[in-house]
């Protein structure tokens, strides 16, 4: 089967690069499923996992913290302000930051509280469920 360059790149770092048969990624609008020569694409991603299918059963996961997706026929590019490896996530610290959202949730403050909490609860349960994925593979 043919492949697609793939490279997931955080603010502070790339953190792959290499080839996959499909990426898959959350998009605003839902999971998104990349094959290669797929049609050009830019989509804005939310909190999540990106799941590249190496071929031969062999997958790669990532968690990436929202950003945005660029798609050409023989490229996908992951921008992302972090993105993390499944492996090296660390499900008691997301755990953490789950109930600091939900506490600043019910303390509301501001709009602007509610917003950043949400978010942050949104994160927070993305990783989770990452990392539930990651361990079911």
């Amino acid at each position: 089967m043919s492949t697609i360059r793939v490279e997931i790149v955080s603010a502070e770092e790339q953190i792959f690069s290499g080839e996959a048969e499909m990426v898959f990624a959350p998009a605003v609008m839902g999971e998104v499923g990349i094959a290669p020569r797929h049609t050009p694409l830019i989509s804005p991603l939310k909190p999540g996992e990106v799941r590249l299918d190496m071929g031969g059963g062999k997958e790669e996961f990532f968690f990436i913290s929202g950003g945005i997706l660029e798609v050409q026929p023989h490229l996908v590019t992951v921008l992302s302000d972090s993105a993390i490896r499944a492996h090296d996530l660390d499900e008691a610290a997301a755990l953490e930051a789950q109930k600091r959202a939900e506490a600043a949730l019910s303390d509301q403050q501001s709009d602007l509280d509610v917003a950043k909490a949400k978010a942050e609860l949104a994160a927070a349960a993305a990783q989770i469920q990452a990392i539930k994925k990651w361990r079911k593979k």
